[in-house]
């Protein structure tokens, strides 16, 4: 089964993220899935400060904002799709990730299956 590891950084006062993971932990994380023969696909984003989110209201007029809401405290910075047996073993993936350590989290989601 196929699940969304959905990446949260934690963010310090001044909207730095927090923790200590280095480039060097996420390669070696990275290779791990690989190696595993788990992964499935997976990006880091580009900065949160580069975010617009667009909704459209009651009329249809679109609303358009550039970069993150100021009250959010986490960024969605990037996802992870593995191909593991069940939710257990996506969860123990999920709980090695850099990302899910300094306040970071981890979402971990199934993809929906419409028959395909």
């Amino acid at each position: 089964m196929k699940y969304l590891m959905l990446i949260n950084a934690s963010l310090d006062a001044d909207g730095q993220a927090k923790g200590d993971c280095t480039p060097e932990d996420w390669m070696l994380y990275d290779k791990s899935l690989k190696e595993a023969g788990i992964y499935v696909h997976g990006n880091s984003l580009a900065d949160f400060t580069t975010a617009t989110a667009i909704r459209v209201d009651d009329r249809g007029e679109r609303i358009v904002t550039d970069g993150p809401f100021a009250e959010s405290r986490e960024v969605l910075g990037g996802y992870f799709v593995v191909d593991v047996p069940d939710l257990d073993v996506a969860l123990d993936w999920a709980a090695r990730c850099p990302g899910a350590l300094g306040g970071g989290n981890i979402v971990v989601r199934p993809l929906a299956s419409y028959g395909d």
